[in-house]
């Protein structure tokens, strides 16, 4: 697949994403909200005197900044180092069963985390009841980017069966023009040729198609992990909570942990060279500290509860949840319970969906502190 196309999969959902977040101002301001209780806390939140502490809460975000790196580094390197373990290689059943795992801390991230904090943004008391009480906004995006990644994921495949067959057309025609002088040679010459052509094992043609499909799948679900990521880093940054910040640091670092293994995982059926998987494990793991310094640096203008900051955060949440979903279930899982090796093996069947109630359930539990 051409560098050109790789690119523009990569940001057209992202692209999306950006007119959401455009929109979203707009729509928040679409009717005035009505006299609540919550409305002075909206206006100006008020935390409690013991938790509110600025030095303590600046000390524990300048901690928190090289411990999610590491923990994040940790965790999708885990999977990239696995190679060097003979029993966790691709054809190994050992291998599947880590990818299982994997699928499922993914999987649990999308419905456990994302979602969940879209849903609270969006029916924040602090947005106008109008248009936000009155519909489901939450579900609705993250059902548009779940088919929208489903139509990139089938035009990027379409693009790339285009290509490979003016290629193989290409090289049949090559093949055919240096056949002829050598006609005259003998015909066993030729006959060797054309074996040679026909023995192509079809298995390679399949294992190309699956491995662009792999690196989509990694594109995409970097992205999605990448906007959650920078905003609860965000979060974090702009709070001045002690409270708040002590117990999300420590979950955040085993949030980051279990996602890195998951995304790493991906990473590793991808095949990509040393650069990307470099670009990759680069991106993954500095959005969540990039989004804590972001925080500090706009703790005196940005408000988590303004109406502005609720719609875009929540809206991006929500797309997030339908992008992860999908791959989830449809690239990650389904691709493989659904193939020859699982298809083959019961027992194997039984063990990689406990592998992925593990992941899940331990990514889950996690949804208590962060």
């Amino acid at each position: 697949m051409s560098s050109r196309t790789q690119l523009h999969a990569h940001h057209v959902p992202l692209a999306v994403l950006v007119l959401l977040a455009a929109a979203a101002p707009l729509l928040a301001g679409a009717q005035p909200a009505s006299p609540d209780p919550a409305a002075d806390a909206c206006a100006n939140p008020s935390v409690d005197g013991a938790c509110h502490n600025v030095p303590k809460a600046l000390r524990l975000k300048l901690i928190a900044i090289p411990t999610i790196l590491v923990a994040s580094v940790i965790g999708v390197c885990l999977p990239l180092f696995s190679r060097s373990v003979p029993a966790l290689r691709p054809d190994h059943n050992l291998f599947v069963i880590v990818k299982a795992f994997a699928s499922g801390v993914i999987l649990a991230t999308g419905y456990m985390h994302v979602l969940p904090d879209s849903f609270n943004n969006l029916t924040s008391p602090c947005l106008p009841k109008k248009p936000w009480g009155d519909f489901s906004f939450t579900t609705f995006v993250a059902m548009l980017a779940a088919l929208f990644t489903l139509l990139v994921d089938s035009l990027m495949l379409t693009f790339y069966n285009r290509k490979r067959s003016r290629n193989t057309s290409g090289q049949r025609v090559g093949a055919d023009q240096e056949s002829r002088p050598a006609h005259g040679h003998g015909h066993g010459d030729i006959v060797a040729a054309e074996s040679a052509a026909v023995a192509k094992p079809e298995d390679d043609e399949a294992s190309k198609v699956q491995l662009h499909r792999n690196r989509v799948v990694v594109q995409v679900l970097e992205m999605g992990i990448i906007v959650h990521s920078v905003v609860i880093g965000l979060g974090i940054g702009a709070s001045q909570s002690v409270c708040t910040i002590r117990p999300l640091v420590a979950a955040m670092c085993f949030h980051q942990l279990f996602e890195g293994i998951g995304l790493g995982g991906c990473i590793l059926r991808a095949e990509y060279g040393l650069k990307m998987r470099a670009g990759l494990l680069f991106f993954f793991s500095t959005t969540t500290p990039f989004g804590i310094a972001l925080g500090l640096a706009l703790t005196k203008v940005y408000r988590e509860n303004s109406p502005t900051a609720l719609v875009v955060v929540g809206l991006l949440n929500a797309a997030s949840a339908g992008l992860l979903h999908y791959m989830a279930l449809v690239e990650l899982l389904a691709a493989d319970f659904m193939g020859p090796k699982l298809q083959d093996s019961v027992r194997l069947q039984l063990v990689s969906f406990a592998a992925v109630l593990l992941g899940a359930g331990g990514m889950s539990v996690m949804d208590k502190w962060a």
